[in-house]
C-alpha cells in the first residue's frame, strides 16, 4: 500500500532539507516505497483533521491504510521494520541501529535544536552572546562524543542504517555554526551521506516544494 506523508506546505528551512520530513522521505527512497506527500499550511496543523493525525499539530505524520503515525522516530522505524536495507539482520546490530535512532533524537539533537531556535528568535536580547557562547558548548560537547565513538568509521555502527538517517538529519542543523569544522569525521561523515541517491531525492523533493519546481 502507498503510504502518504504530510510535509510544510511553506517550510520555514527553505527547501534547505532540515524540515523533519526530510528523516521520512529519504528512508522511503533508501528502501523504495513510492509515497504521497500531502503539503499543510500551519493552520491547518493546527485543525482537528491534522491533530487526529499527530495531537501536537506538527509534521510530519505517515498514513497506510488504516494506521496513522506521528513522530520521525517511530515513523522511520516503522519503514524499517516492513522493509529491508535500514536494519541489520543480526539481532544485536538490529538493536545497535535502533539506540542510534533514540541517541540522535534523545541526546544530540536536543542541545542542537535549542541553539538554532535561539539563534532564530533571541538574536535581539541582551543576553544573547552570552547564552550563545553556552549553547555552543553543549552542542560542541555532544559533537566530540560522537567524533569520539565514529573515529574513521564510516557509519555509525558497521553498514548504513536508520540510525545514520536519524544522527545526519540531526547534526546538520548545525551547517553553518563553525562547530562541525571542528571534527572533519563529523563532516565528512555527513557528506558521505549527501551522496547517497536516497538522500539525494529525498532532498530534491524537498526543495522542490519551495521552488516550486519538479525534481528531475
Amino acid at each position: 500500500m502507498r503510504p502518504t506523508i504530510t510535509a510544510f506546505e511553506s517550510s520555514p528551512d527553505r527547501g534547505r532539507g532540515l524540515a523533519r520530513d526530510m528523516r521520512v522521505r529519504w528512508a522511503l527512497e533508501e528502501v523504495g516505497q513510492p509515497y504521497d506527500v500531502r503539503l499543510v499550511s500551519f493552520k491547518a496543523m493546527k485543525e482537528p483533521a491534522h491533530l487526529r493525525l499527530n495531537p501536537f499539530g506538527q509534521i510530519p505524520t505517515y498514513e497506510e491504510g488504516d494506521l496513522a503515525l506521528f513522530e520521525t522516530g517511530s515513523i522511520v522505524l516503522h519503514i524499517a521494520k516492513r522493509h529491508a536495507g535500514l536494519l541489520p539482520d543480526d539481532a544485536n546490530a538490529r538493536a545497535r541501529a535502533i539506540t542510534w535512532m533514540f541517541a540522535a533524537v534523545s541526546t544530540v539533537e536536543p542541545p542542537i535544536v535549542e541553539r538554532s531556535m535561539a539563534t532564530l528568535v533571541e538574536r535581539d536580547k541582551p543576553w544573547y552572546a552570552e547564552r550563545l557562547t553556552m549553547l555552543d558548548d553543549r552542542a560542541r560537547a555532544r559533537l566530540t562524543q560522537l567524533s569520539h565513538h565514529m573515529g574513521r568509521a564510516d557509519w555509525l555502527d558497521g553498514a548504513f542504517s536508520a540510525g545514520d538517517i536519524m544522527m545526519v538529519h540531526a547534526v546538520r542543523r548545525l551547517e553553518g555554526s563553525g562547530l562541525l569544522e571542528e571534527h572533519p569525521n563529523i563532516t565528512a561523515y555527513l557528506a558521505r551521506a549527501a551522496t547517497r541517491p536516497a538522500y539525494q531525492r529525498a532532498f530534491a523533493a524537498q526543495l522542490a516544494v519551495f521552488t516550486g519546481k519538479n525534481p528531475d
